[in-house]
């Protein structure tokens, strides 16, 4: 492993995963990439509103994202087992770029239309069923096992800071460079910025030295192997567990696709201001990115994901009832603080409780319910917001995630009582 032969240079023992060359090229080579992703992902939802107006229009394009990563990220978690984890990243990061130069060229020309937004993104979701489980499990490979947790806190800070600055920047990008037509200029600008940054993490893939693989088991493509990460969550019951709150807490809590409609029609901010909403999740999760990145070892780590999903669930419902745009933020801000302090806590839990030959599958296992709770949210929030309105959409959604978490914590004691 390339972290017992590196020299390792003196650095504050605040941020330790950084005396690691090959993590620290990683770190930024995603904040770079991520930064154009996050810009992507605003403008593609606003895209489709304006393209659309239909609230079920941005949740159906959520479950356009969804379906690949459904059929194929078992694939890519065999793919991230059995090969060399950055060339897996390489082709995947360069069949992303791809993907946003198309998206540019098609809006700047103006033959982009409804039906091909969607199958891009589909397209889009299919890699990034192979790139989530490389990514994930390559982080292991680059830090020692006591540093995990700060490259995690790290990793989670990265994207985070890419989710409140890539819509922000987005959202100006879109109002001043399409001034006379945001559908055409301003989106398709953003299209193009994210297509450039995915240069970025492939020179960092590029310079990356160090083993990708820390396991000497042999991994085929065959029926067994696409079903052992399966098996191995479904015996590992913590693993399961945090998944499973994951899963719910997304699904019912999910609001993300509404925010145009709450930036426009409610709060009435435009593209300017449903980039600083969309920004407002991360900048809560920053901070708390930021002190669990220096927190010392947490003991009651079960207690602490359920309080901070609960946490999650309330103020999203808090968030539904608003119609200030400075209470919004707020709100917003500690939705995004709290699903940091329990995602970074599920990841260590999972990495650590896994092998190294396991990490792609499991990572695989996880992107069902990570991506599937979102997208299948999204959905359901459309869906309800067509019925009864965005704001009581979202208000049920946070009372329902409540209600799950305090099921969870009775149903599995394991995760309740669970100490480290």
């Amino acid at each position: 492993m390339s972290t017992q032969t590196e020299t390792i240079q003196p650095t504050p023992a605040r941020f330790p995963a950084f005396q690691y060359r090959d993590y620290r090229l990683l770190w930024s080579g995603q904040l770079v990439s991520q930064l154009g992703s996050q810009m992507q992902q605003m403008a593609l939802n606003y895209h489709v509103y304006l393209l659309t107006h239909s609230p079920l229009a941005l949740g159906l394009i959520s479950l356009a994202r969804f379906i690949p990563v459904v059929v194929l990220s078992l694939v890519g978690g065999v793919f991230a087992d059995a090969h060399d984890r950055r060339r897996v990243l390489f082709v995947t990061q360069s069949g992303l770029m791809i993907g946003a130069t198309l998206l540019s060229a098609l809006t700047f020309s103006q033959t982009i239309s409804v039906p091909a937004l969607f199958v891009i993104a589909a397209l889009l979701a299919a890699m990034m069923a192979f790139d989530g489980p490389a990514r994930q499990s390559l982080t292991p490979n680059l830090v020692p096992k006591e540093n995990l947790t700060n490259a995690l806190s790290l990793n989670n800070i990265v994207h985070q800071t890419a989710g409140m600055v890539g819509p922000a920047v987005g959202g100006f990008v879109i109002g001043f460079a399409g001034v006379e037509n945001e559908a055409t200029v301003g989106v398709g600008m953003v299209y193009l910025i994210n297509a450039i940054s995915f240069l970025g993490m492939l020179l960092a893939l590029f310079l990356i030295k160090a083993p990708t693989q820390n396991h000497s088991i042999a991994v085929k493509f065959t029926r067994d192997s696409l079903t052992e990460g399966v098996r191995f969550v479904h015996k590992s019951k913590m693993i399961l567990a945090t998944m499973l709150l994951d899963f719910i807490a997304t699904f019912f809590s999910s609001a993300t696709s509404l925010l145009p409609i709450f930036a426009k029609e409610i709060l009435h901010v435009g593209a300017a201001g449903l980039g600083i909403l969309y920004a407002a999740e991360s900048v809560g999760a920053v901070i708390a990115g930021a002190a669990m990145s220096v927190a010392r070892n947490i003991a009651r780590k079960g207690k602490l994901v359920l309080t901070a999903v609960a946490v999650y669930g309330i103020a999203t419902t808090l968030y539904g009832m608003s119609n200030l745009f400075w209470l919004s933020i707020f709100f917003l801000a500690i939705v995004g603080a709290a699903d940091t302090i329990s995602t970074i806590m599920r990841n260590t839990l999972r990495q650590l409780a896994t092998p190294d030959h396991l990490r792609g599958r499991m990572t695989g296992v996880n992107m069902i319910f990570f991506m599937g709770g979102p997208r299948l949210g999204d959905l359901e929030a459309g869906l309800v917001a067509a019925l009864i309105g965005a704001p009581l959409s979202v208000i049920t959604g946070g009372i329902a995630t409540v209600i799950a978490v305090m099921a969870t914590a009775w149903l599995v004691p394991q995760l309740r009582e669970y100490t480290d």
